[in-house]
């Protein structure tokens, strides 16, 4: 399958900070890949030299075909992107936001209000078109940020942490809007902090930790990868009894208050509440369940996010 995004050996720094450390990805054309990785992991560094507003310091890229740092504006016109902010203007309409922003990119005035009535109806903004988007909640907002980066049609999309900061409804109608994209064959490279998400939308992950992919595969061969299986998850609210369960258990404890042992049969789970048991805990909550790529995100990277 033909790659709209392959990189090989790129290489970025900032003084003595190396930010990407060679390296390479290929995102297959008309793909969801979802990027992960924890703070200052390179992920927002490689969007931006995507994008061409880096250069990097090595190594070579080509995005839908163009070399990057030789036909870095044949890339920008083969790419769109949304940022983690809605970058609209306060004072215009969601409208002419995108009439705006057609004839910016040469459409004529019949073909910028063609494709924005298009857009509107597509993202579920007519009814509010024609009012000022200061007045716009966060979630109409990052909608129309998106519909912004389509008005021209472009094969690959750029999506950094799109969701930031929307509601549950808004969160699930971008998600609906990159399903929708993903089958008209753009190409998608989105960044996000929320593995649900990528668990949702990405054909593929890719786990960057201090510039440099440690793992990729579909979630499904993540999860089985890094998983190892089910696990047992216990949940304790109170700090000293989870520090006791933590000793019997002789397990890490996550970030959300909980325990997690491998499960490799259903016999841990009896054999973790008879541990419990003889220690007189009493957990919150306890379950056997599949492992999640929050499972497979700790284990690659140690926890941090």
């Amino acid at each position: 399958m033909t790659a709209s995004v392959e990189l090989r050996d790129l290489s970025k720094s900032f003084g003595e900070t190396l930010a990407l450390d060679k390296l390479s990805l290929e995102v297959a054309e008309g793909s969801v890949v979802g990027l992960l990785g924890p703070n200052g992991a390179g992920k927002t560094t490689l969007i931006n030299c995507l994008t061409t507003l880096l250069k990097p310091d090595g190594g070579t890229a080509r995005v839908a075909g163009f070399d990057l740092v030789g036909q870095p504006e044949k890339v920008r016109a083969s790419i769109a992107v949304t940022g983690q902010f809605a970058a609209v203007d306060e004072t215009l309409t969601g409208r002419e936001n995108l009439v705006f922003f057609g004839r910016l990119l040469k459409l004529s005035k019949q073909e910028a209000r063609d494709r924005s009535q298009k857009l509107l109806e597509r993202f579920d903004l007519i009814d509010d078109a024609d009012k000022p988007t200061k007045g716009y909640s966060g979630g109409m907002r990052r909608k129309l940020d998106l519909a912004v980066s389509l008005v021209v049609e472009r094969p690959v999309l750029f999506l950094d942490e799109p969701t930031t900061g929307l509601d549950p409804t808004s969160r699930d109608a971008l998600w609906a809007s990159v399903h929708e994209l993903r089958a008209t064959g753009v190409t998608v490279l989105l960044t996000t902090q929320y593995l649900e998400e990528a668990d949702q939308l990405a054909d593929r992950i890719a786990v960057v930790d201090h510039g440099r992919l440690i793992a990729e595969g579909t979630p499904q061969e993540l999860k089985e990868q890094t998983g190892g299986g089910a696990v047992c998850e216990v949940r304790i609210a109170d700090a000293a009894t989870r520090a006791r369960a933590l000793t019997v258990l002789d397990q890490a404890v996550e970030r959300d208050e909980a325990v997690v042992v491998p499960a490799p049969g259903i016999g841990t789970l009896s054999t973790v509440i008879k541990a419990l048991e003889s220690a007189h805990i009493e957990p919150d909550d306890l379950t056997l369940r599949k492992p999640t790529l929050d499972d497979v995100f700790r284990s690659l990277t140690g926890g941090s996010r």
